[in-house]
């Protein structure tokens, strides 16, 4: 049985404590008056050599030249008023939308493994037994993780002033005809039963797995294996469908003029990879403490292969995305590309980098999966790429150029670590690390790559 070491709990308080401290602080210095934000851009106008304030003069002057000097300066003092403002809002933004990130990201890993773990199940795989307990341990935080995002995303909007869907504000949408055209699907009512439902349908069947689980280490029969086995099929295909729409209202909403038919496919496959690296890493860190001790090198491989393989299929997605909507070059969906090539080009590319060619380079060859300080080194620079991928994929929306990785999106990610941590090795103490009751536990005890 594991016991959640002291040094291990003390680290993920501390680490709550630290970004609860630094979430606050984020949201308290988020508050600017209309007239700071004005002298901020008025200096940004300076350091870059006075090309906004040029252009406005410019443009006074050529408008003077016909004998309208004063409504050209009203028009272009308005035009600065309502730039300011808007500048404002994306300021009060950024705690929110680092909040949501790092939150969705979390969750996204918990339930990336849920649909690993069904998965293992509906196809009756027999190297991956010895692991099960960890998926669980895992997914124990899917519940407490998949509230805090809901939660979030319904407090940006009503605590906060729509701080992430601008979907939600009624005066947005009185002069939008496109969302007005959304409305069936972008209203708040329908956001929240719908959240719900996809909540209570992956916890619901975490629930019954895990206890058929626990239950077979003690049944003289397979009856518990067979329920987790048809439970797993069905859940699956409540996936696949919950999945996409909730890829939908928790990320592409933020886009409301936006969309893309592979959207779901690609969330999905950030979420499987990553749930499969902490798999990874958290295995390697249970056995190097003594644990785990029936989990070999070829059970390391396999995992190491999955990182590898999905990778390779996160970038096909993310390619067919990006050439499909650049190359048709339809102004409703480019912008969504332009916009992050424009502001966003060092964390969007590099993201590529980051969940393309470093595996690739690091995993492709078969022996170094086998090295656990190999694979976690891999791990974490998977992880950080597909942070920054749910960065991307939020941030432009909400923030606009105003993105920095500073202290709101750190603490934030502190905060949630430490959550992650706490539950997960909380969840691992509340039953053997080997699922002894599993038929195929004798074939993945000797499995060998």
């Amino acid at each position: 049985m594991y016991t959640f070491s002291n040094k291990l709990k003390t680290l993920s308080i501390i680490l709550i404590i630290l970004g609860a401290l630094g979430v606050g602080y984020s949201f308290m210095t988020s508050h600017k008056s209309l007239e700071d934000v004005k002298t901020m851009l008025a200096e940004e106008a300076s350091h870059h050599g006075g090309g906004r304030a040029e252009e406005a003069s410019h443009e006074a002057v050529a408008t003077d030249a016909h004998g309208a000097h004063a409504e050209a300066g009203h028009e272009t003092e308005a035009h600065g008023d309502a730039h300011a403002e808007h500048v404002m809002h994306q300021i009060s933004n950024r705690p929110w939308a680092a909040l949501y990130v790092a939150a969705f990201f979390f969750m996204m890993i918990a339930l990336g493994v849920l649909a690993f773990y069904a998965i293992q199940f509906a196809s009756q795989a027999g190297w991956s037994p010895v692991l099960f307990r960890v998926m669980e341990g895992i997914t124990a935080y899917l519940l407490p993780g998949a509230l805090i995002v809901l939660a979030i995303a319904l407090a940006s909007g009503t605590i906060g002033h729509y701080n992430l869907f601008v979907w939600m504000d009624p005066e947005v949408v009185a002069h939008d005809k496109l969302i007005q055209g959304k409305s069936g699907w972008l209203n708040l009512t329908g956001f929240v039963i719908r959240g719900l439902i996809f909540i209570a349908g992956w916890c619901l069947y975490r629930h019954f797995s895990r206890k058929f689980s626990i239950a077979q280490d003690s049944a003289e029969g397979i009856s518990n294996y067979k329920k987790t086995f048809r439970i797993s099929a069905a859940f699956l295909v409540f996936f696949i469908y919950t999945e996409s729409m909730m890829s939908w209202d928790w990320i592409m909403s933020v886009d409301p003029h936006w969309f893309s038919t592979l959207f779901g496919w690609y969330v999905f496959a950030s979420m499987f990879v990553s749930g499969i690296t902490v798999i990874a890493l958290i295995s390697i860190y249970l056995k190097s403490r003594g644990y785990l001790e029936f989990v070999n090198e070829n059970h390391l491989h396999d995992v190491a292969k999955f990182m590898f393989a999905f990778s390779i299929f996160w970038t096909y997605l993310w390619f067919s995305q990006f050439m499909l909507i650049w190359y048709s070059n339809i102004p409703e969906e480019v912008t969504y590309f332009i916009t992050r090539f424009n502001d966003y080009k060092l964390p969007f590319l590099g993201m590529v980098v980051m969940n393309f060619v470093f595996p690739i380079l690091m995993l492709m060859n078969a022996d170094y999966k086998r090295v656990p300080w190999f694979v976690v080194m891999a791990g974490l620079v998977i992880l950080a790429g597909h942070y920054i991928d749910i960065f991307n994929m939020i941030m432009p929306a909400t923030v606009g150029d105003r993105w920095f990785i500073g202290i709101p999106e750190i603490s934030s990610v502190l905060l949630f670590a430490g959550l992650f941590i706490f539950v997960v090795f909380t969840a691992l103490t509340k039953a053997p690390l080997l699922a002894k009751g599993n038929p195929l536990l004798k074939e993945s005890e000797e499995f060998h790559y």
